[in-house]
């Protein structure tokens, strides 16, 4: 299996997969994912979203959708953004097995994770998110909804809010086909209700939003960028995967994401802190150097956002 994956993974975060995922609007457009699942290892597969932002071209597929199938039935990652997307997804699945899908994860709060739940809940399928992820649908869930109602036009459909009918707060354990799956909140990262993926048995982690490579990670108003790397350093680094399939971006290996999520924090953070430790304002922290993140996807739209937001995260610490 190892040989396998490996060579899969090599394959996938190569350079010309990389680029393509920002610079071609639709790898797959016969449907409505943006790509075509893959075997990522056996059993475990994912549609690998655009690295772009969701538009109209990419139905809003900018994140991963995975799914892990058992002899006992799949348990799909990610709901979707869409009641469309979520079909699309759910068409794939019976091309690979006639098992049902039983459970479907949202990752976070987030449009592209939980805006399909409503398709899901109507084939009859329980949805688990963590209890802030939950919280989150629920305050939020119609503006994510006009979100992306704004981009997506017709394609939106019937889409409807629908909070996961089951909950939990630290970790929710399932064993399926002689697969055990550990469902983890690791605590506070980049958005409330992360969710994480591990399956020990085979040394992958389906991480969600802790972990990013390829694109550049997004840093919201809510994120505290010290707790995120506490959370990384305490809780997912023991964890130690030996494959990792991200909230976006080609699946890949844990010093790949470390590198790009753990490393980046660490850097601006030290970046915007001696930026304050010379009287540097505001105007100027949007302007502190980034040169070593510029080859990532979205550095264009996230790099000076990031910078302010961590100056004013750090500005009172």
């Amino acid at each position: 299996m190892k040989t396998f994956a490996l060579g899969l993974l090599v394959t996938l975060i190569s350079p010309a997969a990389a680029l393509a995922s920002e610079d071609i609007a639709d790898q797959y457009p016969q449907s409505e994912l943006y790509a075509k699942p893959v075997e990522v290892i056996p059993q475990v597969f994912s549609a690998i979203g655009a690295t772009a932002p969701p538009t109209y071209e990419n139905a809003g597929h900018n994140n991963n959708l995975s799914f892990v199938v058992t002899t006992e039935g799949v348990v799909v990652i990610n709901a979707g953004a869409s009641d469309a997307l979520a079909a699309a997804l759910h068409a794939e699945i019976k091309t690979v097995t006639d098992q049902p899908v039983v459970l479907v994860i949202n990752e976070n709060g987030q449009g592209h994770a939980m805006l399909g739940n409503g398709y899901w809940r109507d084939q009859g399928v329980d949805v688990l998110a963590h209890v802030d992820a939950t919280a989150e649908v629920t305050e939020n869930g119609h503006f994510i909804l006009q979100g992306m109602q704004s981009y997506n036009k017709d394609r939106a459909g019937e889409t409807r809010i629908e909070p996961a009918n089951l909950s939990f707060e630290d970790r929710y354990d399932l064993s399926l086909g002689g697969v055990d799956f550990q469902i983890l909140h690791l605590g506070p990262a980049h958005d409330p209700g992360d969710t994480q993926v591990w399956i020990p048995q085979w040394g992958i982690l389906i991480a969600g939003d802790i972990a990013f490579h390829e694109r550049m990670l997004p840093i919201f108003e809510h994120t505290c960028t010290s707790c995120w790397i506490e959370t990384w350093q305490e809780k997912l680094e023991p964890l130690n995967p030996t494959y990792v399939i991200p909230g976006h971006g080609h699946p890949t290996n844990f010093d790949q994401v470390r590198r790009y999520t753990l490393d980046y924090l660490v850097d601006l953070r030290s970046k915007i802190g001696a930026h304050i430790e010379e009287g540097g304002d505001l105007a100027s922290a949007y302007y502190v150097d980034q040169a070593r993140w510029q080859q990532l996807d979205t550095f264009e739209e996230l790099a000076t956002k990031n910078a302010g937001r961590v100056y004013e995260e750090m500005e009172w610490e």
